[in-house]
Order: structure tokens, then sequence, then C-alpha cells
């Protein structure tokens, strides 16, 4: 047996630890308190050995539902959770499995692209997509979780995504994770700053200057961005989520008793497939249409394109670790997440067959903007400027997080931990950068297909599945060591190297990590294939002048 010293870390709360339990001088063991934010002198058996001391004590909590009543579970924020101690740690995990479900919905829950995947996938093939997708993300939920239950504790806890890839295959992971990460915020909120900017402006009937109609959002942002926790979300995720329900009876109703939006068909699904499909002919535009399989089987980009929407609409995995930091019972996230995930695939299925039916390829993205009728419309519009808004403050609040938390408070951490000055500031920047991004590409379609295939698939389809391969093969192979000796501080290993990964690979539910290699090399495969649809699509998009957010015209104004 091959023996490594190792550091002692702390088994028990700190206002309990005698002042000779710990030496510090170099000669002994340090506690965890005094590491670095991430050591790679942690080793895996030494998390492992934590993690399960805190789910021990988190499993003697009493269980969520105790005590509550019917409507707490619909609204679980309005009972509020206090903390088994006052050690920081403990202190936030105070979220439920029913606040879970409604920050997942609220994250997900965007079903206004899927009658666009629709539209350019046919009927078969986008249901049969959707369903694919939709029970993947869930196992990629699941594997997140997996990992997170035996690498998290009160000790070493996991902050975000990024501190699961740090743990399994170190720091080059964790920053290719965390900037991956960011960038997809960051993106998400600029998406939602275009689509409240086109809202508006339709809500305006283009009176209003659609820079203007854009900046407002980038500036609610700035106010909305101090809320800090996810635990002071509060009611706002049970908000939007009924409001998301709201929006999706409204267009369902006015698509079925009133025309497409013939004249924003320039930015419609059809005009990606195929323009002449809503190219009017003597100034009167072509019937709906609709197709079993792939409409234009000349253009696959342009189905793979669409097929690029339903991704984006089932991305959310990327929060999952933040999300389960924050519960106070993480055995119980599984309930939330599939509860939340049953309720969007319904919701999806229902809404994008109705719209896709009623529309066919003049649906667009989302597809509230797409009605006529300007009542109904400015109805769903306005509903969905305090939704997509109530999101973009969770991708904002979460963005801001992830640079401070995996590397500049590495190196900066007085300056951030002190300043309250720059904790005030990086909001504004934040929302500032994505309102520039977001401005300065008007293809909509375009851009979430891209951000969907070269970030959010990797979050929600090809990382999960390649993390827990590492993360299952490390665990076979400590689990035949006496691993974390908490007496001596020490961790013995068998062997080390090629050999270790391989015994690990080959150890219990082998055929698991056999699954995921491959389901994790498809994904990466569609990534590709997704980036090359997308900027297919882009180079038809603008092939005719575009409008973007730094003008005054608004890219749904035919009249311009």
């Amino acid at each position: 047996m091959e023996t490594r010293e190792k550091f002692l870390p702390e088994v028990v709360p700190e206002d309990k630890v005698q002042p000779t339990a710990y030496k510090v001088d170099g000669a002994g063991p340090v506690p965890p308190r005094l590491r670095a934010l991430h050591d790679c002198d942690v080793t895996f058996h030494e998390y492992q050995y934590y993690a399960r001391l805190t789910r021990a004590e988190q499993e003697a909590l009493p269980p969520s539902r105790a005590g509550k009543s019917l409507l707490a579970y619909i609204v679980p924020n309005l009972q509020k959770s206090v903390a088994p101690e006052v050690n920081a740690s403990r202190a936030l995990r105070s979220a439920t499995a029913g606040a879970i479900f409604y920050l997942i919905t609220t994250d997900i829950l965007g079903p206004f692209g899927l009658p666009y995947a629709f539209a350019t996938t046919g009927w078969g093939p986008g249901i049969a997509l959707y369903t694919v997708f939709g029970a993947l993300a869930g196992f990629s939920g699941y594997l997140l979780w997996d990992c997170f239950m035996e690498l998290d504790s009160f000790q070493f806890p996991v902050q975000a995504y990024g501190d699961l890839a740090f743990r399994i295959y170190g720091p080059w992971c964790h920053y290719f994770v965390n900037i991956l990460q960011a960038v997809q915020l960051l993106c998400n909120v600029a998406v939602i700053i275009i689509s409240n900017g086109e809202a508006l402006s339709q809500a305006a009937k283009f009176k209003l200057c659609y820079a203007i109609c854009c900046l407002v959002w980038a500036l609610a942002g700035f106010f909305l961005g101090q809320i800090r926790t996810l635990q002071k979300f509060g009611w706002l995720p049970n908000l939007a989520v009924f409001i998301n329900l709201v929006i999706m009876f409204i267009t369902m109703g006015a698509a079925a008793h009133s025309d497409p939006l013939y004249s924003a068909s320039a930015s419609s699904a059809g005009y990606s497939i195929d323009p002449k499909l809503v190219t009017p002919v003597d100034g009167v535009y072509p019937p709906v249409q609709h197709s079993g399989g792939i409409p234009n089987a000349g253009n696959f980009g342009g189905a793979v394109n669409g097929m690029m929407q339903a991704v984006y609409s089932y991305g959310g995995c990327m929060i999952f670790p933040e999300f389960m930091a924050e519960i106070k019972r993480p055995r119980d996230f599984l309930k939330g997440m599939w509860g939340a995930q049953l309720f969007i695939y319904v919701c999806y299925m229902v809404y994008g067959l109705f719209m896709y039916g009623y529309q066919g390829q003049y649906v667009q993205t989302p597809a509230y903007l797409g009605i006529s009728q300007y009542g109904l419309s400015t109805a769903g519009n306005s509903l969905a400027i305090v939704s997509a808004l109530i999101a973009a403050t969770l991708y904002g609040n979460i963005g801001v997080k992830v640079p401070n938390h995996s590397h500049l408070q590495q190196y900066f951490r007085r300056v951030f931990q002190g300043s309250s000055a720059v904790n005030q500031i990086r909001y504004p920047v934040y929302w500032s950068i994505a309102y520039v991004v977001g401005a300065a590409i008007p293809d909509f379609a375009g851009f979430t297909g891209i951000v969907a295939a070269s970030c959010i698939l990797q979050f929600t389809y090809s990382i999960p599945p390649l993390l827990h391969v590492g993360f299952n093969t490390m665990r076979n192979a400590a689990s035949s060591e006496p691993g974390f000796d908490v007496a001596t501080g020490q961790v013995e290993v068998q062997d080390r190297g090629l050999s270790r990964w391989i015994r690990g690979f080959f150890g219990r539910r082998w055929y698991l990590n056999v699954f995921n290699l491959l389901y994790g090399m498809g994904a990466l495969a569609m990534c590709g294939l997704g980036c090359w649809a997308a900027i297919e699509n882009m180079i038809l998009i603008y092939a005719v002048p575009q409008l973007n957010a730094f003008g005054c015209t608004s890219p749904l104004d035919a009249s311009a």
C-alpha cells in the first residue's frame, strides 16, 4: 500500500474545537477553514469523508413537509426555514424541495421557442426530439446530484458547477467550466434583454425608440441585481411560473381566433427553412402549412437550428449545483427536479403542438411575438416582460458570482470581500455588457441557436455524463481502499495513474460509465453540428440588411 501524508480536516463545529486540536505550524494537520478556496491537496477520499458526515446530519433534520399546509406547498417561500446551526455553510442551506421546483421551473420553463422548433423539424421529429431531450435533461440532473451528494460538505461546500469539475478533474476543468458558464449566463441575460425590448417595442406600436426599449431592461437589472441569494427571491420564482402559464393561455387563445402576424414573417420559422413559404404573392401570404417530417430536406441546417431551440429550452442543468447548495436536505432535490421536468415537458408539448397547429410556418421565437391582435399581444408581451426579467435576475445573480467565487476572489479576496463599492458596480457592469452583446446581434433565433449549441448543450448534455464518468471511476477506485484516516490525516491508496483509472472505470456499474462516455461524446458531436447550423442560419438572415438594438427601428416593424 502506498501512503500519502495529508492534512487533517476539521470534524467538529468550530466553536467546539479545543485550542490544541490542530497544529498549524506546518508540522501537523491544518483544518479546512484555513485552506485555500480551491486546494488541490484535498483528496477525493477527504471530500467523501466529510460529505458523508454532512449527509448524515442533514438526514437527521425533520422533513420539509412537517407542519406545512397545502398553501405552503403551492407557495413554499411563505414559510421561512430555520438554519440548524450558526455555522455559515449550514445557515445558507434553507431552501426546500418546493422552492427548488419553482426555481427550476422558473429557470427552464420557456416553452415559447418550442413552436419554432416544431415548425423547423415537423410533427414527428419534433415530438421525438423533445421527448428524448426532456428525458436526458432529467438524467443529467440526476448525474450532477449523484456527484454533489458525495463531494459537498459543510467543511468543503460545493457552491457552483465548476466546483464539481475541480474536485473530479482538477483546475483545468474548473477554469473551462467556469468560463463557459459565465459566457452562457451572460448570453442568457442578453437574450432576455433583447426579447423584452422587442416585446416592449411591439406593445408601444413601435413609437418608442427600440434602443431605449432594450436599454430600459438593462437598467432594471442594475437594481434587481441587488438580490444576492436565492432565498431572497422569495415568491418571485413562484410568480414567474404562474405568469408563464397565463402567457401560454393568452397566446394559445389568440392563435386559435386570429391570423398569424404576417408582417413579421421575415423573422418566422418558415423564413429560416425556405423564404418562399412566407413570401406573399400579389400581396397574399401563403396559407398556414404543416409537415409530418422535416419540412425542407434540402435545408438540414434549418432543422438542426430549430432543434437547438429545444436544447435552449431545456438548458437548466447549468445552475443545478447552485440550487443544491442552498437546499436544506439535498436528497429532496430530486423530488423538486423530477417534478419540475415532468411539469415542463407536459407544458412544452401542449403549447408547442397547439401553436404550431394554428400558426404553422409563421410562428415566431418567442412565440408570443407572433400574435396579430394588438390587445392580446400587449397582454402577453407585458406578462412575458415580467417573467423574463425575473429569470434574467436569477441568471445575473449567479453570473456575477461565478467569476467572483471561482477566480477573482482567490487573487483579490480582500478587495472583493471588503469593498462595498466593488460589489455595487459589478452588477451594472455585468448588465451593461449583456446589453451590448445582445444589441449587436439582430438574429434572435440564430443567437439563441449558437448559445444553445456552444454552451447550453454542454452543461445539460455533455459535461454531466463526462463528469460522472470521472466521479464514478474515482469512487470505484477508492471503494476498496482504507481511504482517509481521520486520526492520522493520512490517505492510503492502492495505486496511481492509468492503472487506477482503468480499475475504477471497470468497477461497480461499469456499464453506466460506458453509457455516459458515449452519451457525452455524442453530445459533443451535436455541439459541432448545432454551431454549424446556427452559423448557416445567420448567413441566411444576414443576406439582407438587419436591424439591431443600437438604432431606433424595431426588427418587428414591417413598415421600416
